[in-house]
């Protein structure tokens, strides 16, 4: 007798047999047994899950004379010609090549004449979605109104391209992916009747490139068992299926997590110039990485896709940041959509490869920065507690200048509660000369650029100028606002923030502005001000011919004491005299 490949000799040859379709095997046999079978039936699935030969059984079972409990007997003469293909009222069709009105024609002619040897002519038409559709056109009649003792079961791998109208006069049994473990089983068995010795990784292997389909895994172990010398080992396994060893691919993926990108790009080269399919690397990497972030957090309780749950593996995943793994997922799962468009599936993943390590290290970069960000936030409340200080202390002078019999009028026109505050203390006339030559270009390159300018300085300037923005600028200096008075404190007395703002941009658009700092809440109201001001000194040239200058109060400084004091104390900008 020749030899028959494993998925043949080991097909279902009853409703036991058929396993990880729980569901529908115990619906046909129920109807079997209560005489309640449907006149068409559709099984849908992905391949190898047992669809065919389900089908087979439903027709040896309904036309069996000794069927006990919706169970064929598989003795009888009628079970057995079913199962040899050699009974002519159960008519097996492959729609991939008879996919014509013509065929479907003929079937419907056909199926008007009465069975010769079977209570039930059974029609078998398999992958039933290849139908034309002038031939689906042909089959809904048959279907709608079938003939007596005709029973029409239809199989297909892509339900979502049979009509709805065939569908809906049709019993639909929706076939399940098988789980590995039962794959395993199964295997065991097939190895245990024959005797072959084996690892139990290597059946696990072969379950998970399976993908759920018994067929693919009994195909799968006729190769391995034709590849292997005395017993079936995992190497075996992995070189029939095409699979990675899992310490290559957690070798892999430390190496991605420690920012290590020659490494990781050796590992990668090893695998493709051993032959092993991109796409394999890319699933085997996806469900491994999966596996891990389900360790980490179920402590150990998992059904692994494809680990074999072990030390190597217990420590890569212990130590893996769920941040990586997230993104190692996501990158090859966008890479494995771009392999299926090209040719050059090696130049796509050492990309991907290149990708995920610098993502890892800027990821580490910013956390860097968060924690200067932090140090950054604790000098900000010691300077607070500084200026709550300063405040006490300018309270404590307010008092002793009132004890010395300092005018009222001067003193309220000093006013010291704004110094008591501790704000910073904005250069209006650095200000007004910014204003008085800035243009939208000017202001429209800085900002353009601000963002990378912030990226290329170091992390505490980076931290300082965080929040800020450029609201004017002139080709000699601009204007920036900070969230806070303190930043804008630091920004002015940091000389090498300065001298970096100075270089970048000497360098990208070859000007050299000197900086001015404004407080975000007082730049409002100083951009209101003056935009009044030029409209009154406008008015002012029109009606007297001349503009008047700032500083006609000087000489008045000069002789009223109390004002000098004042001016010493919080600035000339900070007064307001009148006559």
């Amino acid at each position: 007798m020749s030899y028959q490949a494993l998925y043949r000799v080991w097909r279902p040859q009853s409703f036991d047999d058929v396993l990880g379709q729980d569901v529908v095997v115990q619906t046909l046999k129920n109807a079997v047994a209560q005489g309640n079978t449907s006149h068409a039936y559709l099984f849908t699935g992905p391949r190898g899950t047992g669809k065919t030969s389900v089908a087979k059984i439903l027709a040896k079972a309904i036309n069996c004379p000794y069927a006990e409990d919706g169970q064929p007997c598989n003795e009888c003469h009628l079970c057995t010609e079913i199962t040899k293909g050699a009974l002519g009222d159960v008519i097996e069709i492959d729609a991939a090549s008879n996919n014509g009105v013509d065929e479907i024609r003929d079937i419907r002619e056909k199926a008007q004449y009465a069975p010769t040897q079977a209570p039930y002519k059974v029609y078998i038409i398999d992958e039933v979605h290849m139908l034309s559709t002038g031939a689906f056109n042909a089959l809904l009649k048959t279907l709608e109104e079938p003939p007596q003792n005709v029973i029409f079961i239809l199989a297909t791998t892509e339900p979502h391209k049979i009509p709805a109208t065939i569908i809906s006069r049709l019993q639909r049994f929706d076939f399940k992916r098988i789980p590995p473990q039962v794959i395993i089983e199964r295997l065991e068995h097939v190895l245990g009747a024959d005797k072959i010795t084996y690892d139990a990784d290597a059946l696990v292997v072969i379950a998970n490139a399976a993908e759920g389909g018994m067929r693919d895994a009994l195909s799968l172990l006729d190769q391995a068992l034709s590849f292997m010398d005395e017993q079936l080992t995992v190497d075996d396994a992995l070189q029939i299926t095409g699979s990675i060893t899992q310490e290559r691919l957690l070798d892999y993926i430390q190496q991605i997590a420690d920012r290590q990108t020659e490494v990781a790009l050796s590992i990668l080269s090893e695998v493709l110039a051993e032959g092993k399919d991109p796409a394999r690397f890319i699933e085997d990497t996806i469900l491994l990485v999966r596996d891990m972030l389900l360790y980490q957090q179920n402590n150990g309780g998992i059904e692994p896709k494809l680990a074999i749950i072990g030390e190597p593996f217990q420590e890569v995943a212990t130590n893996l940041a769920p941040e990586v793994a997230y993104r190692l997922i996501q990158v090859f799962n966008e890479t494995g959509r771009e392999l299926r468009q090209s040719n050059h599936a090696d130049i796509y993943l050492e990309v991907a490869t290149v990708k995920l390590t610098q993502q890892v290290a800027k990821s580490s970069d910013l956390s860097a920065q968060a924690a200067q960000e932090v140090a950054q936030s604790e000098d900000v409340a010691d300077l607070k507690q500084q200026l709550e200080v300063l405040k006490t202390q300018i309270k404590q002078l307010n008092t002793n200048a009132q004890a010395s019999q300092t005018t009222q009028a001067s003193t309220k026109r000093a006013k010291p509660k704004r110094k008591s505050r501790g704000e910073f203390k904005v250069n209006l006339a650095q200000v007004h000369r910014v204003l008085a030559n800035a243009t939208k270009q000017n202001l429209a390159e800085l900002q353009d650029i601000w963002g990378d300018l912030i990226h290329s300085l170091d992390t505490s300037s980076r931290a300082i100028l965080n929040n800020s923005k450029p609201v004017a600028a002139s080709p000699e200096a601009l204007v920036v606002t900070f969230e806070f008075p303190i930043l804008c404190e630091k920004a002015e007395g940091d000389e090498e923030l300065k001298q970096g703002i100075v270089q970048f941009l000497d360098k990208v658009i070859g000007t050299q502005p000197d900086l001015v700092c404004i407080p975000e809440a007082k730049w409002p109201t100083i951009r209101q001000n003056y935009i009044k001001q030029m409209k009154e000194e406008s008015d002012q040239s029109d009606t007297q011919g001349h503009t008047e200058t700032n500083g006609q109060s000087e000489p008045i400084e000069e002789t009223n004491p109390a004002v000098a004091t004042a001016v010493e104390l919080f600035g000339r900008d900070n007064i307001e005299i009148k006559d």
